[in-house]
């Protein structure tokens, strides 16, 4: 006796488990969209959160735990008009391609997901996810990295020159390198910060625009910080604005206005402002940025 294929999520592993090969058939055959045109800025949903072992939200401890639940709330995200594309680990992009959620989207591989939240070795970057090959295989878009620099650390030499290295691998394939810098340091008692001031993030932007042999195809994911005119300022490269899991959703919004009107911002790439907002409306929150992004490319 044949037994029925099983529905829902239960799908996915069945797939999984008995014909993984249709994971790249499925990416074989997704239709893709381009790059944006003049004036056009993008809207990137963040969803690699989980890869790095940083599962809460605001007060949530495990708010991002059930991937059931991630991949409703993915699926009502990418359903919604001027949402451009996505930005997540191997094992989430694959279960939205089984899903045909990607279908004229843009993809986006999280390629070093190493420094788990809370280790002692979180500022050790490693690439544990996606790389330039497997990247171009499955017909992503680009990759992005996280390139955290403490000068008190010694694994941070040894991120810039991995990220450096994938730079150089994606742009020989034309992809895009989204790198996402920032000047970090730990506090006394041991955890990780990031510095968020102004002259923090100008630094950190010198440094990661230098990765590579070439920055053609690179584009800059950073915070919306006081002070963008002096921020952008200190390049020319393309940059999208990162959410965060901002403590006061309305002053984000506020913020990310104000940034989208700088012409070398491109756009926003959000996720667990999105994803999980206060009143866990998703449409909501995910229209309302959505419109900023259309008002500031209009």
């Amino acid at each position: 006796m044949t037994l029925p294929k099983p529905a829902g999520y239960e799908r996915l592993t069945y797939i999984r488990a008995t014909r993984p090969e249709e994971i790249a058939e499925a990416a074989a055959r997704r239709r893709r969209r381009g790059l944006p045109a003049e004036g056009e800025r993008l809207l990137i949903i963040a969803a690699d959160h989980p890869a790095r072992a940083s599962l809460a939200v605001r007060d949530r401890p495990l708010a991002m735990a059930s991937r059931a639940d991630l991949l409703d709330r993915l699926q009502v995200a990418l359903s919604r008009p001027g949402v451009d594309g996505i930005l997540a680990s191997p094992d989430v992009l694959e279960d939205l391609l089984l899903l045909g959620a990607l279908e004229g989207k843009l993809a986006f591989g999280s390629m070093n997901r190493g420094g788990l939240q809370g280790s002692v070795f979180e500022l050790d970057d490693r690439f544990t996810g996606f790389d330039a090959d497997s990247i171009d295989a499955m017909r992503f878009d680009g990759g992005k990295m996280l390139c955290r620099i403490d000068p008190g650390d010694h694994a941070t030499v040894v991120t810039l020159e991995s990220c450096a290295r994938a730079v150089t691998d994606l742009a020989r394939r034309r992809l895009v390198a989204m790198v996402e810098p920032f000047w970090a340091r730990r506090t006394e008692s041991g955890v990780l910060r990031n510095d968020l001031s102004p002259e923090a993030v100008i630094r950190s932007i010198s440094v990661a625009q230098a990765l590579g042999v070439t920055s053609a195809y690179t584009w800059l994911k950073i915070p919306a910080v006081a002070e963008m005119e002096r921020v952008m300022a200190a390049t020319t490269l393309p940059a999208l604005l990162l959410g965060g899991d901002p403590p006061d959703i309305d002053a984000a919004y506020a913020g990310w206005g104000r940034a989208l009107s700088l012409p070398g911002v491109r756009g926003l790439v959000v996720g667990r402002a999105l994803l999980y907002p206060p009143d866990d409306d998703v449409t909501t929150a995910v229209d309302g940025a959505a419109a900023l992004v259309r008002e500031a490319g209009s």
